[in-house]
């Protein structure tokens, strides 16, 4: 995973890795590019100029733990999430390319990804 990391390439875009959860409503963890997933945001998509993959597909959730290269911004501005009673990073998605189905795994909990587990780990 950090071999990964340090090969790719520069550029003003960011990492995604989709976090689906049937009761939560964030997206995933986003990260500058060339940098380590312990520096990732947990993220509410902002999809006013371009839905979110899996949306797209007409398919919640199918995209569980795929991993994207995003284009897009942080807002600045934080989105209250209901069901974890929290408050994440808005990420303005403008376009997205899928980078691998089956990505390396960056999380330590157990079943992190279910999306049945009420748990929200966080990458290492």
């Amino acid at each position: 995973m950090l071999a990964e990391i340090k090969n790719e390439p520069p550029g003003a875009y960011f990492v995604g890795r989709r976090y689906y959860k049937t009761e939560y409503k964030f997206w995933g963890f986003v990260r500058a590019a060339g940098q380590p997933w312990s520096s990732a945001k947990l993220v509410v998509l902002n999809e006013n100029e371009k839905l979110a993959p899996d949306r797209s597909m007409g398919r919640l959730g199918a995209d569980n733990n795929f991993e994207y290269k995003l284009q897009g911004y942080f807002s600045g501005e934080p989105v209250y999430e209901p069901a974890s009673n929290g408050m994440y990073p808005e990420f303005k998605l403008k376009g997205f390319e899928l980078r691998s189905q089956t990505p390396a795994p960056i999380y330590r909990e157990l079943g992190a990804t279910d999306p049945e587990r009420r748990i929200i780990a966080h990458p290492y």
